[in-house]
């Protein structure tokens, strides 16, 4: 039986209902049309579902849509700036750290959620924070790239 929840999705509050089963992955791309959130291994392995929730990344595909009832959840797709592309998606594009491009927007929501911890990462804690998104296709030294040219911005 479905429920009626209440997200806040990228500064927009959302009347859903869901199953009591259903992931908060599956009630962003297909409840909401916000298909930048990728789903991938759906066990938590790949991190290719990152969203920002209440300030920290997590794998949308753990968390149960129920679960997320009240919470603030920002997508790759809130991510965009009045200007244009958050300057972080600008380095990915400009680093070459975007391929096939699968992985990408948990690997810069990941980023994202560093730099505005910490606007200063070492190349270490770069790579601590991209650690639970697989990327196939850059080795990652690209992706680490892009992260320290928006360091400090």
């Amino acid at each position: 039986m479905k429920k009626l929840i209440t997200l806040t999705v990228n500064g927009k509050s959302h009347e859903v209902a869901v199953e009591p089963n259903e992931t908060l992955t599956d009630t962003l791309r297909y409840r909401l049309g916000l298909t930048g959130t990728k789903k991938g291994c759906e066990v938590g392995d790949c991190g290719s579902c990152t969203v920002v929730m209440d300030g920290k990344p997590v794998n949308s595909c753990l968390v149960l849509a129920m679960q997320a009832a009240g919470r603030t959840i920002e997508t790759i797709e809130g991510m965009e700036t009045e200007k244009g592309l958050h300057p972080l998606q600008e380095a990915f594009v400009e680093k070459g750290a975007i391929q096939c491009g699968f992985c990408s927007p948990g690997m810069i929501l990941s980023g994202k959620s560093l730099l505005e911890k910490n606007p200063n990462p070492s190349e270490a804690e770069i790579r601590g924070a991209i650690s639970g998104n697989l990327c196939r296709c850059t080795g990652y030294q690209k992706i680490v790239e892009a992260i320290q040219s928006v360091k400090s911005e």
